[in-house]
């Protein structure tokens, strides 16, 4: 009888801490969305107007923002009147607000931008790399904005941290970005979990904490650390925090 009792007090535990985590994560979640926003270009005179290239997220004093490079790396056209914009909101109608750079980072693929509006800034996780196993989770825009900007959540593990690019077998291979990187390799994150290209910018983080660990990465990884495959993978892979902090930091930036 007593085993019987043991055995449903287990149950009824483990049931309420499975509902106890689902809502921390829900809880989580919609922190995350009111600190994530779009990223891309505003054009009065052609149709449709806007146009979302990735992902980025709110830091600093809640005017800073942070995406990948290569989401910004396009110049405006200087015979149109486009503005470099930051999209924020949910739905059909979100709210747009210009959008500055204040700094690149071309080695770790990460741009600081600016905005006059304030807004709800991500808490940053310390540097240490996170161990293996870890949870997170990523918001972001994977479609674009194709039926409005409606903001998706992905759940996953760290699987690994691995160096960003492995020595190639032939000369042809190289290019002066890869040789920069053989020369000065840095360790990035492994993904369990699926990115897509209008993920690029999105920031990773804790599942237990709402802290960013990470920045989602769909094409600057893939072109060093897969460049020796013939068939790339769908691994995703994401930069570690640390990057980001160096970057506030070389900006002059308060950090928490």
């Amino acid at each position: 009888m007593f085993t019987l009792f043991k055995y449903i007090f287990a149950a009824v535990l483990c049931g309420f801490t499975f509902t106890a985590n689902a809502h921390n994560i829900v809880n989580i979640v919609k922190q995350a969305k009111e600190s994530v926003v779009g990223i891309g270009v505003f054009d009065p005179i052609k149709a449709p107007q806007s146009s979302l290239h990735g992902t980025g997220f709110v830091v600093g004093n809640g005017q800073y923002i942070i995406t990948n490079h290569h989401v910004i790396s396009q110049p405006l056209d200087e015979n149109s009147k486009q503005r470099r914009v930051v999209f924020t909101g949910t739905g059909r109608y979100p709210q747009t607000f210009d959008a500055h750079i204040v700094k690149i980072d071309e080695m770790h693929d990460l741009a600081l931008l600016r905005i006059s509006k304030k807004l709800k800034p991500f808490k940053l996780a310390n540097s240490n790399l996170i161990p293996d196993g870890t949870e997170v989770a990523f918001t972001g825009y994977p479609i674009g904005a194709v039926l409005g900007l409606y903001p998706a959540t992905h759940r996953g593990i760290i699987s690994a941290a691995t160096p960003v690019i492995i020595p190639t077998s032939h000369s042809s291979q190289l290019d002066v970005q890869t040789l920069k990187r053989l020369r000065d390799p840095y360790m990035v994150y492994q993904m369990d979990a699926t990115a897509y290209p209008g993920n690029s910018g999105s920031a990773v983080y804790e599942v237990e904490t709402g802290q960013v660990v990470a920045v989602i990465n769909k094409v600057f990884v893939k072109k060093t650390k897969e460049a020796v495959l013939a068939d790339p993978s769908g691994i995703t892979y994401s930069i570690p925090v640390k990057y980001v902090r160096q970057l506030l930091v070389s900006a002059n930036i308060d950090i928490d």
